[in-house]
């Protein structure tokens, strides 16, 4: 869990590209399954971009307060 927690949007990359690659090789897959499927990849998405945006904040005010010391 710690690796998870650590590269979210790897993990996500690696992901999203898996699924291109499944649609793409196994076309007889239902759209139905594939649209679920890529909404359900941009709300993960979203999620991971939240994950990083609070890292860089964090990263970013401890930053400010070296400076100040």
């Amino acid at each position: 869990m710690p690796f998870v927690s650590a590269h979210p949007a790897r993990i996500y990359a690696v992901a999203a590209a898996a699924l291109a690659l499944v649609v793409h090789y196994i076309p007889s897959l239902p759209s139905a399954l594939v649209l679920g499927l890529v909404g359900a990849v941009l709300g993960v998405g979203e999620s991971v971009q939240r994950i990083e945006d609070g890292k860089t904040a964090r990263a970013g005010s401890g930053i400010e307060h070296q400076g100040h010391a």
